[in-house]
Order: structure tokens, then sequence, then C-alpha cells
């Protein structure tokens, strides 16, 4: 995610850092390079010279030109400047007064509409609300099929009428549905297509008149650059969208769509896709985003990410375990679902002050190793994985059958976790605390 403009980014300031002191000129040759950044990032053209002049006209200020810091303070105008070109502050889902939440969601075919209906319904419901999916496209194959598989895998509830009725009804009979049972939110997955058409946008707005949505959110695929911004322009003067989702912004090394559809619309991105899993989806928040790019990471995002893999139930055992130095190879093996919550680590690195955006993308957790691991465990009996001491040589071996890998790897694991259990120990004695740092484990990831 904006690999390639933060690095261009970092350049540009290397022409302010080799400097004492600035003159208009120095600030002058690094604007023309940072301008050359975001046009290469795919920036809009019209969103670059503003920003530019914008950044410009407080660089050559006297709170830089007679700072002791100036390339600092010019980093700072930067991030501000970033952070209100994106919409300056986070702009949350609108919640009605007056439930259902009606939600529907817009975009052309193979943006990631469907999905990110899902993976919405399925953000809200961790929060403590009563989702609801409408399948409203009738016209692509598997459609359908597609939410219903989504909503399995999250356990929400797909209303359908099938493919033979019109979307505008299903819509109308989604939404009652939702309110005779009690459905809090209602997500509709409208059809889209390759392209924006007459006919398309027509049955959007007969569905929009006859549900009267909370939020008509646009998804927008980030990889498309300035395509994104043009289809975002076209759908908000014809729906008056609330909100976008900027999908498959992992994938997209330039940032260009991100940087540019608030300014050119002026509406604002709501939600980001990171990734294909169905919890890869984050609240967009201006100002962190504008911090990642600046290689200055993104700390709130990474606390919040570790609290939704964090269970404090499980802490609470996990804690009277260490001290009781009862911990047991199921306790090692939820650890390991815990690591897998919070995502790669890729993802993490990004987040992290003074790590470069990509400095850790061949860093993947071991998915094979961590099945493996699991294979392992689950093919021991209750009371070897509680008492991994009885495992003799015929135990393993049968585990080893069990879980499809060889006696070398289940003593290799074994060996792992004796270590886990050792820094366990130094855990529940504070005297041996400070020893920790200068010890080591090695994980299988």
């Amino acid at each position: 995610m904006f690999q390639s403009l933060s690095e261009k980014l970092e350049n540009a300031f290397r022409k302010f850092k080799n400097k004492g002191k600035l003159t208009e000129s120095d600030v002058k040759a690094g604007m023309r390079e940072i301008k050359l950044a975001l046009l290469e990032a795919d920036v809009n053209f019209k969103v670059v010279k503003d920003f530019v002049n914008s950044v410009s006209a407080r660089a050559v200020g006297t709170e830089v030109l007679e700072s002791l810091l100036p390339a600092q303070q010019i980093v700072k105008i930067v991030n501000e400047e970033l952070t209100a070109l994106m919409g300056g502050t986070q702009s949350k889902l609108t919640i009605s007064s007056k439930p259902p939440t009606v939600v529907m969601m817009v975009g052309l075919q193979g943006a990631g509409k469907t999905t990110h209906a899902g993976k919405l319904a399925g953000m809200y419901k961790k929060q403590g609300k009563h989702p609801l999916l409408v399948a409203c496209d009738v016209y692509r194959p598997a459609a359908i099929k597609q939410l219903e598989i989504v909503g399995e895998k999250l356990g929400i509830p797909v209303f359908t009428l099938g493919d033979k009725v019109s979307p505008v009804k299903i819509a109308e009979e989604g939404l009652k549905y939702a309110k005779q049972k009690g459905y809090d939110m209602v997500f509709i997955d409208t059809a889209g297509r390759l392209h924006i058409d007459e006919a398309l946008m027509q049955e959007l707005q007969n569905i929009k008149s006859k549900v009267e949505p909370t939020e008509i959110l646009l998804t927008v695929d980030a990889m498309i650059g300035q395509d994104a911004v043009n289809v975002a322009k076209t759908f908000d003067e014809l729906l008056d969208v609330t909100g976008v989702i900027l999908t498959k912004l992992d994938g997209d090394t330039r940032g260009g769509a991100a940087l540019s559809i608030r300014q050119v619309t002026g509406k604002p991105i709501k939600f980001i896709g990171v990734g294909e899993k169905l919890d890869a989806i984050e609240p967009f928040h201006p100002d962190r985003m504008a911090s990642r790019i600046l290689g200055m990471g993104d700390v709130l995002s990474l606390i919040e990410k570790a609290e939704q893999a964090y269970d404090e139930k499980k802490a609470m055992e996990l804690e009277k375990k260490i001290r009781e130095s009862t911990f047991t190879l199921d306790d090692y093996l939820d650890q390991f679902a815990q690591i897998k919550g919070m995502g790669s680590l890729e993802s993490l690195a990004a987040m992290m002050p003074g790590v470069k955006p990509g400095a850790l993308k061949d860093a993947k957790i071991d998915e094979k190793a961590i099945a493996r691991t699991e294979a392992i465990i689950k093919s021991m009996t209750k009371r070897e994985r509680e008492k991994p001491d009885i495992l003799n040589a015929s135990r393993k071996k049968r585990i080893a059958a069990g879980s499809g890998t060889t006696v070398e790897e289940v003593n290799k694991l074994l060996k792992q976790f004796e270590q886990t259990r050792a820094l366990m120990k130094q855990f529940a004695d504070p005297k041996k605390m400070a020893k920790l740092g200068r010890r080591g484990m090695k994980m299988p990831f």
C-alpha cells in the first residue's frame, strides 16, 4: 500500500534534510520532486497542483525558513496537508435513529461489492449489531450464491427471492423482512456492470427511491487509478453517494485514487479493503493514512488490530496458567490462533513508525508451518496435550502418522513448546524478568 509513493516522497524530503537552512529556491526544488511523486502515483493533476500550492505557500513562510529544523517542519506540513486532502477526520457510517440502518452498496462489476457488503456486515456484527444481507444482483451468474457463501461464513442471513424477481422488488421485500424480524442493519448488494450505463443507473435510482437508504456506499477498485475517480464522480452525480469503500488498496502501491477521490467528488472514503479475508476491512482515518504514507507508522490502528485479536477471558486464564506453571499444548495452539488473527507481518510492519512500506514484504507468517503445528497437536489425545512428558517413541510415531508429518517434526514442535514453557516460567518469577532481554526463542513462522 503506497510503497512507490512513500519511497518517492522520502527521496524528495532528502533534498531538505541535507541543508541546515532553507531558501525559497530550495523549497521550490523540493516541491518539484513532491509534485512528480504525486503525479507518478496517479493522483489527479488538479489535486496535485492545489496540494503543491498549499504546501509551498506554507513552506516558504517563517515557520520553515526560520526554523532550526526546517526539514522536519516541511514533513509536518506535508503530513497535515495530506490529511486535509483525504478528508481531515474520519467519516463514520451513519446509524439510523430509527432502525434498520439501510446501506445500499453500489459500484462497477469486479470492484468487490458483494464481498465488501459481507465484510461490512461482519464488522458491525462484531460490534453487537444484527445485520441482514439482501441479494439484489440478479444478473451476474452466481452473484446470489456468492453472497450466500459469504453470509454463511460470517453467520449472517441472506434475504433472496432468486434471480427471476426484479431487484427493486427484492430490495423492498428485504427491507420489510428486516423490519418484521428485528434486524437493525440491512446491506443491499446491488448489481454492477462492466461499465456505467443508463439502465444500471435507472435501476439503482429506483431502488434508492423505494428503500430510502441511510447510506449509499460506492465500492471502487483502487487498482484502476484515475478511472476510480471518474467512476466515483459519475455515480455521485446520479445517485448522490454518501461515501466510498476503496477496495484492493493492499495491491495498489501508488495510491492515486485514495488521494484524489475526496477532493474531486467531495465525498469521504469511509472504509478501505486491505486483503482477501472477510475481516480485511478497516475504517478510513485520513490522519493515520497520511502517517503511513510518510513512513511515520500507524500505532493506533496497530493497537486496534491487537485488541480485536485479543481475547480477555483467555488472557486471564493464560496469566493464571503462567503463574501456576500449567501451560499446555492446547494453550500453545491458542497463541497461534491469536497471532494469525493479527494479519500478515507486512501489514503490521506498515503500521510501525520508521519501518518502510514493503520492508517485510517477504516476511510472511508461514501458514503451512502453523497448519502442521495444529495438525500435530490435534493428533494427540487430551492427556498427551496436557502432559507431553508421556510422549514416548511409539506415541510420537502415531501422532506423526495421524498428522501427516514426521517424527522429526513432532520432536521439533515439542522442543519449541518446552522453550516457550521455560520462558513462561521466567514470567512467573519477577526476579528473572530482567534476564528476558538476553533470551531468545525461535517460533515456527
